[in-house]
């Protein structure tokens, strides 16, 4: 990749990949952020001549932004543990959705996160069940298809080592995961946001599967049930009680983490965004983000 001579635009232009990569590992807009943050401040902290020695920068700035993953993730076990209920990752809106105001600031992270299945909630949820070292491994392989070697550097083991964490972590998400067309699951998403709006419980209990699971994160921000809800009649008659307290909320279809999803929104503030799985027409998991802290890339402007 030659040296750094060919311009500091080359190593600038690794930014969006490598927030790519650290969302993924940290299921946050802002710790990816501030990760690359400071991998980029470590490679401007280094002399020109050891720049110059570096042959690949982005290869340089992918190993320090893993290992700062690595760290965050091993703190983040900590936080976590003090979290008040259930920890679920910062839901992304689309692209077309985050320019719609046409702000004039600069672009933001979420902006640049490419919306794919390694970045559905159902996938980060499975991450989120990793040890930070299978996760490092499974994302940049299996996602990103960094060889084993690479990935080496990063963790600090040997590539063999590291194949094996990626196996690991690869039969973790070997649960059942339904193929469902973008159109199908639009359409369940539509029929439970018609009877949420109805206060169809009947409704809503047909859609829902009834072993489905609904977990909900308010970060002990806002009030929401600190437990999964579990059982398809529940979560209907929570749904319901929720609609029933919240007088004015407005639901609108939106994509979130790049499925289809809803938003509820109170005079045009977004208070809750919730990601669906589903399999056989039913909804078998529900999402709900309700932490403020994570629902900044929803906020508008103007």
């Amino acid at each position: 990749m030659g040296t750094v001579g060919s311009g500091t635009d080359a190593v600038a232009a690794e930014r969006g990949r490598l927030i790519n990569v650290a969302y993924r590992l940290l299921g946050s807009v802002t710790e990816a952020e501030d990760a690359v943050q400071d991998a980029y401040a470590r490679w401007f902290g280094l002399s020109r001549s050891r720049q110059e020695e570096i042959l690949s920068p982005g290869a340089w700035l992918t190993t320090v932004t893993g290992r700062i993953c690595l760290d965050v993730l091993g703190s983040a076990r900590a936080r976590r543990e003090r979290y008040v209920g259930a920890w679920l990752p910062e839901p992304l809106p689309d692209r077309t959705e985050w320019n719609r105001e046409g702000g004039t600031g600069p672009a933001d992270p979420a902006d640049r996160i490419v919306l794919d299945e390694s970045v559905s909630m159902a996938f980060l949820v499975v991450l989120e069940s990793m040890t930070p070292a299978e996760r490092v491994a499974f994302v940049l392989h299996d996602v990103f298809r960094y060889p084993f070697a690479e990935i080496a550097d990063v963790l600090g083991r040997t590539p063999a080592a590291c194949k094996q964490l990626a196996a690991s972590a690869r039969r973790r998400l070997t649960v059942a995961r339904a193929e469902v067309t973008a159109s199908g699951r639009a359409d369940v998403v539509r029929r439970v946001k018609e009877a949420w709006e109805t206060k169809d419980i009947s409704a809503l209990v047909g859609l829902l599967d009834p072993a489905a699971v609904m977990t909900a994160d308010g970060g002990g921000m806002v009030g929401t049930v600190l437990r999964p809800v579990e059982g398809g009649t529940r979560i209907a008659q929570y749904m319901v009680a929720i609609a029933d307290k919240a007088p004015g909320l407005e639901l609108l279809e939106r994509s979130v983490n790049g499925v289809p999803g809803l938003v509820a929104q109170r005079a045009g503030v977004v208070m809750t965004v919730a990601s669906f799985d589903v399999s056989d027409g039913r909804v078998t998991r529900i999402w709900a983000v309700r932490n403020p802290e994570k629902l900044r890339p929803w906020a508008r402007d103007g």
